[in-house]
């Protein structure tokens, strides 16, 4: 089976992270955001999103310590993006929000440390990850 060349990949697999960190910006700040019609879909909307962007991140950071910084900043990212709706004015300050979020990372963490790392999957035979030194 032919793999992906680990720089290539890592790029590829960068690029569409901060293409989710932008469209969770987006999303977040726009006046006017889709509706998810169950009770409560925004939190559901909340917890899906920082549970994918978690786990998509995960796969780049291998150790415990670099995760538990993408714990801190995801959560801080959801803080600081509430906080931002309630200056726009565009949007309501909610901590129930947050709270969701917090809640979607926790699941997207937990789910990237039980499950295979997708970048050991789909691009490195010997099941070793791509590593942030594969870059240079």
């Amino acid at each position: 089976m032919n793999s992906f060349s680990p720089a290539l990949l890592r790029r590829c697999w960068l690029g569409i992270g901060w293409f989710g960190i932008a469209l969770l910006f987006y999303l977040s700040l726009t006046p006017q955001p889709p509706e998810i019609p169950v009770e409560h879909g925004d939190k559901f909307g909340h917890a899906l999103a920082y549970a994918m962007l978690m786990y998509w991140w995960a796969q780049l950071s291998v150790s415990t310590r670099q995760r538990l910084w993408l714990v801190a900043g995801l959560i801080g990212l959801g803080i600081a993006i509430e906080y931002v709706q309630r200056w726009t004015g565009l949007r309501t300050f909610d901590y129930f929000d947050m709270l969701a979020d917090a809640v979607g990372v926790t699941f997207g963490g937990v789910l990237a440390a039980f499950t295979p790392n997708l970048l050991v999957r789909v691009g490195r035979p010997g099941n070793r990850p791509v590593s942030m030194a594969d870059s240079h």
